[in-house]
């Protein structure tokens, strides 16, 4: 099973069906449009894990997320995370330039793939570290294991990704600084993608919904009935408080 195989059981039907309506989709171009962004993700992790430091700076994060549950969290907190992972994963202009090649791949506008990118990355890293615990993964055994879930990605789908990732990365091999040592850019200090990049006025705390309504990613049916509901007790999200990711 890949991870886009298990974030699609994470979400279940009414995750799906709520990110559907925020594209303004059916759920079958819900499921493309989350199979490209969690494509990016992921290979973009797979670029960062080419180099040794930064496989090791990845598996230092990965522990900060192994006890989360982003199909579970509120929304302004999933998104917040979520921008420090993009912005570390991605970079800054990496993601918008990513958003922007992905809304005209999938017809969605690129504001929107914005909004999603950020609450699709902690459930990346979430699953990522359950399965790297699981398997008890050395930075070499996971940066193998993103090899093979990048090129896991269906042919056609696989090469744009590989177009749009080339864009970013240029070719070369970023290097990561410890994990908990600042970085420069495209390992940003900042934590979030500034507000111009397309969320709401709100800044990172934006929610999905269109049109200014409130609304988050509710009960994922494949997690016992639980969605992405707000829990007081949870308070920052998961990795927030790292000074790294």
């Amino acid at each position: 099973m890949t991870l886009y195989d298990e974030l699609l059981a994470g979400l279940g039907d009414s995750g799906l069906e709520q990110i559907a309506g925020m594209l303004g989709s059916d759920t079958l171009t819900a499921r493309k449009v989350i199979e490209a962004v969690s494509g990016t993700i992921v290979g973009g992790l797979a670029r960062n894990a080419e180099h040794p430091d930064g496989a090791d700076a990845l598996l230092g994060a990965l522990d900060d997320h192994r006890d989360a549950d982003p199909f579970n969290g509120d929304v302004a907190s999933l998104t917040r995370d979520g921008h420090s992972i993009l912005g570390h994963v991605l970079g800054g202009q990496g993601t918008e330039l990513a958003a922007s090649q992905l809304s005209r791949l999938a017809g969605v506008d690129s504001g929107t793939i914005m909004k999603l990118m950020p609450l699709i990355a902690p459930m990346i890293l979430s699953l990522l570290a359950g399965r790297a615990a699981s398997r008890d993964m050395d930075p070499a055994a996971l940066a193998d294991d993103l090899e093979r879930e990048r090129a896991s990605v269906p042919g056609g789908l696989g090469e744009l990704l590989d177009g749009i990732l080339g864009d970013i990365f240029g070719g070369a091999v970023p290097r990561q600084m410890g994990p908990y040592e600042p970085r420069i850019d495209p390992y940003r200090t900042e934590h979030e993608i500034p507000p111009s990049s397309g969320t709401s006025g709100r800044g990172h705390g934006a929610t999905p919904a269109t049109g200014g309504a409130e609304r988050g990613l509710t009960p994922g049916t494949a997690r016992g009935e639980r969605g992405m509901t707000s829990r007081g007790e949870r308070g920052a999200a998961p990795g927030t408080a790292d000074p790294d990711w």
